[in-house]
């Protein structure tokens, strides 16, 4: 095994140790972070009905045209929590629950973070 694939088995043991603690309900659902090695990801997902209400993303064309030094920048993630905590507000909920996805809360993870909170979304 090598060691990237090393980081992803850590990550996903980390995020289902996470879930088991967390959960999204209509009130108050869960603002998942994905991080892939060319883009950042944001659901806001009801567990309890099992839907996806609101998504962002740096791969959006919307974003893309914002986004200056590449699509998985700290800045393209400010960017993509600025989006979505935009896009959940406007449904009407304002506190999230954050999972992290088994990544540490640094760099990406937090500017997406950051963002979010920057539009009025409380964690």
């Amino acid at each position: 095994m090598n060691k990237t694939q090393e980081k992803t088995q850590r990550r996903e043991r980390a995020h289902r140790r996470i879930r088991t603690a967390i959960g999204g309900t209509a009130e108050r659902p869960r603002l998942a972070v994905f991080k892939s090695s060319r883009f950042v990801y944001a659901q806001v997902i009801d567990d309890t009905a099992g839907r996806t209400l609101a998504q962002a993303s740096s791969a959006e064309a919307g974003l893309r045209a914002k986004v200056e030094g590449g699509y998985n920048s700290k800045k393209a993630a400010r960017l993509v929590g600025e989006a979505v905590a935009e896009r959940v507000r406007k449904l009407g909920i304002e506190k999230v629950v954050f999972d992290r996805g088994g990544y540490v809360y640094h760099g990406r993870v937090k500017e997406l973070a950051e963002g979010a909170r920057a539009n009025g979304l409380e964690f």
